[in-house]
């Protein structure tokens, strides 16, 4: 029996036929909560009232039957991330290919083996948690960025557009769906030195004088302390963009002076990200460019700001930058 305090992952089954549910639940009871139903339209109304962690559907049902129940549930926001498995009698490749083309993550066919339901399950599961993980680490790293941003002039949405505009860049660049994604993490970290740059430097309504610009230019340094170095993953990428972001291809940016690829590759496209999203923004100091006004400096910064590759690939980018930009309004 469920209860209040019980943390196991729950289990939705749906299947019209009694026997089928009395032999999933003896596979299943002792390791997962289960919630069950036995038509297409109670399973969607489970699964929207009781949010479960993964739900076991038959194909073969009165009514609605389990491919409409898996699109139905795809095209609802509030279900669609929840993992779909096929359990049915239907076992020819084209029953499968139906049920992946609905939206489903597996498929097992029917008499079930025990062992197989056990393991396809525990897969799955892990899986999710693996993605949620993701997911809290993202929201946990943007958060952090946004404490810098709330010390600044900018506002909130800035780290969250700049780094799926570095997202998309470095997916251009032809890098790794696995590293962009890690970029887009690291990406709203850029600037979280600033936490240690005094107000009256930051928020300095007019130009800084020498002594002013030289505290501002210690942020990247700061920010990489923050973070302190790690041999890999997103921690490793989040220092190099917190450090180099400001360096220009060049050699005339800082900290270090550095200049063409000896920049890192994160904190290059971080940098096209960072400064295209701030042109594009009002500022107190100023107006927000036009996406294309704001291309064209870029183009114009190539060979001095910006890689002039980069630069070639952002271009063409643009509408889903737009995209972006919408999606995330200040």
């Amino acid at each position: 029996m469920n209860t209040p305090h019980d943390h196991r992952p729950s289990v939705l089954i749906v299947d019209d036929e009694p026997t089928n549910l009395h032999v999933l639940r003896q596979v299943l009871d002792a390791d997962y909560q289960l919630l069950f139903a036995t038509s297409g339209a109670r399973a969607l109304e489970l699964a929207r009232q009781q949010a479960p962690d993964l739900i076991l559907l038959d194909v073969m049902m009165p009514g609605m039957d389990g491919y409409s129940v898996c699109v139905a549930l795809k095209a609802d926001e509030q279900t669609r991330a929840t993992p779909v498995i096929f359990v049915s009698a239907l076992s020819d490749t084209q029953d499968e290919t139906r049920g992946f083309e609905a939206g489903g993550v597996d498929y097992i066919t029917k008499p079930v083996r025990a062992a197989v339901v056990r393991a396809r399950v525990k897969t799955h599961l892990s899986l999710v948690q693996i993605d949620e993980l993701r997911e809290s680490r993202l929201q946990i790293v943007q958060r952090l960025g946004r404490a810098a941003e709330y010390k600044d002039n900018e506002t909130g949405m800035h780290v969250i557009r700049m780094s799926h505009y570095a997202r998309l860049l470095a997916l251009a660049a032809d890098c790794s769906p696995r590293w962009a994604s890690d970029l887009l993490s690291a990406a709203p970290m850029h600037d979280v030195g600033k936490i240690g740059i005094p107000d009256a430097v930051l928020r300095k309504p007019g130009p800084l004088d020498a002594h002013e610009w030289a505290i501002m230019r210690t942020h990247p340094q700061i920010g990489a302390e923050i973070i302190g170095q790690h041999p890999s993953g997103v921690l490793q990428l989040t220092y190099a963009v917190a450090l180099s972001h400001h360096e220009k291809w060049d050699g005339s940016g800082y900290p270090h002076g550095l200049a063409g690829e000896a920049i890192p590759l994160e904190a290059r496209i971080v940098a096209l990200a960072d400064v295209f999203d701030a042109l594009t923004s009002d500022r107190p100091y100023k107006k927000a460019w036009s996406a294309e006004q704001a291309i064209a400096h870029m183009q114009e910064q190539a060979c001095r700001h910006f890689d002039p590759a980069l630069v070639q690939l952002f271009t063409p980018l643009l509408p889903r930058l737009l995209d972006i930009r919408e999606r995330w309004a200040d």
